[in-house]
């Protein structure tokens, strides 16, 4: 589109996580008027570590953020694969992307401020719930829980697995449980048992369970993630020390002193669930983004960095399209393979006999739709 077109455009995007606040300074930097609305009072931090792959730091550096990611993240050269008690399976470095060579270990709530904070200030809107989206052809009408309106010729949701924009507009299908629980927890380098030493991820598998050791040295911490097989379908699940110990059961014995000396208020302890592939993404003025379009497991760690790339191959469409419709067909043609196929994959991240042991008579895959 003409930069003079993409200035008069008015945008609206629906959630301030990654991916919203990625699509914020995409499409700010080509020139629109865009408003973030996010749901929440105020922005928390949340969660534990995450990698943020070279083609991401690609688009940070391409977006001039790299240096604000880079402050509060620290470069990992490859990752690793070993046995629940150490023995080595496979040792890789990350594929490289340009110019960019390194995975950068950051924790949540550190991403988030800092993709906020490179935002120009009163772009994000806090407290705006969407209640109901009118999708009326070239522009939307949107209504927030707060009794608030608002009109956008372009609406963007990247409002999550439980997207408003996508069961109203889209696909009518709920979550579906993975099978799976995610214990995360961060915790001090002190309190590793000498497990941390320098910034690499590392992966430990044993029979229904992961564990994940995520460097955050900047930090004087390391993110601790157990995912493991398990058949309730509870979004917060009520797990006790017991429960959380017998999942590392045989585990190098650091890991399960690591487990043992856990504070369990500190634990976040969630089932795991993805969404089914969407048909479609976007009408003529509506796109989803993110986990609205393609929430996937975290067995690949492609959740944050997909929806990065969503908004840099958005930013761009639009740049290349001679309209919104046409930039929103290119969009999704562009990402909509990939998800796709990285959807697939990350369902399959556990043997037929370990999913035989939880779920008798059922295959590795999704189980059930919230």
């Amino acid at each position: 589109m003409k930069a003079s077109d993409i200035k008069n455009l008015k945008i609206a995007i629906i959630g301030a996580g990654y991916g919203g606040a990625a699509a914020a300074k995409a499409l700010s930097l080509l020139g629109a008027d865009v408003t973030v609305y996010e749901q929440a009072a105020q922005i928390g931090e949340v969660g534990a570590g995450i990698g943020l792959r070279p083609a991401t730091m690609h688009r940070f550096r391409q977006w001039g953020i790299f240096d604000a990611i880079a402050k509060v993240s620290s470069p990992s050269d490859y990752f690793e694969i070993l046995t629940a008690t150490g023995d080595p399976i496979m040792k890789d470095t990350w594929p490289e992307f340009g110019e960019e060579t390194h995975t950068y270990l950051i924790h949540r709530g550190d991403f988030i401020e800092a993709l906020l904070g490179v935002l120009p200030e009163g772009m994000v809107k806090l407290g705006h719930k969407l209640e109901r989206i009118e999708d009326k052809g070239d522009r939307s009408v949107l209504t927030f829980t707060n009794g608030e309106t608002a009109e956008a010729d372009l609406v963007v949701g990247a409002d999550g697995i439980k997207s408003v924009v996508r069961q109203q507009l889209f696909s009518d299908k709920g979550p579906v449980f993975s099978g799976e629980h995610a214990y995360r927890a961060v915790v001090s380098l002190d309190d590793a048992h000498g497990m941390i030493d320098d910034d690499n991820l590392r992966m430990y598998i044993g029979k229904g369970t992961k564990v994940y050791l995520l460097p955050l040295r900047h930090r004087n911490q390391v993110s601790f993630d157990i995912t493991a097989l398990a058949p309730d379908s509870t979004w917060a699940p009520k797990i006790t020390k017991e429960d959380l110990l017998a999942t590392v059961e045989g585990f190098d014995e650091r890991i399960v002193e690591m487990t043992r000396d856990l504070d369990m208020d500190t634990v976040n302890i969630r089932a795991v669930y993805d969404i089914d592939p969407v048909g479609t993404w976007h009408s003529d003025s509506v796109v989803l983004l993110g986990d609205a379009a393609h929430s996937m497991l975290h067995h690949q760690g492609q959740g944050a960095n997909s929806a990065i790339e969503d908004a840099g191959a958005l930013a761009d469409a639009l740049a290349e399209a001679d309209s919104v419709k046409e930039a929103l067909a290119l969009y999704q043609a562009t990402r909509k393979p990939v998800t796709d196929e990285l959807q697939r994959i990350s369902r399959q991240g556990w043997t037929e006999d370990e999913v035989e042991d939880v779920f008798p008579g059922q295959k590795p895959s999704a189980r059930s739709q919230a």
